[in-house]
């Protein structure tokens, strides 16, 4: 009984690891240099290199910050403006990209 117990609390902790939430409004405070490529909330970058970020997963977003700042992507102009958030900022804009419409439609 004792090792079942075990199992499912340590299956638990697996599960709860620290996730900011993220704030959509603060996020659009923080996305003013953000839109100066990537446009207006995110939907319309300059360049067809930068990617739309309006519409995107919350995650896919916070984790592609992240690997700015680790060194996983690598780009020279994302990785210096990433190495200065904080946790907090990436849930932010996460949260505030994530939330708009990106405007793209499927074709049916």
């Amino acid at each position: 009984m004792s090792s079942k117990v075990f199992v499912i609390a340590l299956l638990l902790s697996l599960g709860s690891g620290s996730v900011l939430a993220g704030d959509a409004a603060a996020g659009k405070e923080k996305a003013v240099t953000c839109v100066a490529c990537h446009g207006e909330a995110g939907a319309a970058p300059i360049s067809p290199q930068y990617p739309i970020l309006a519409g995107q997963y919350e995650d896919y977003l916070s984790q592609a910050l992240q690997q700015y700042q680790n060194g996983q992507r690598k780009n020279m102009i994302m990785t210096g403006l990433a190495a200065a958030l904080s946790e907090q900022d990436i849930a932010d804009l996460a949260a505030y990209f994530s939330s708009q419409s990106s405007g793209l439609r499927t074709i049916e």
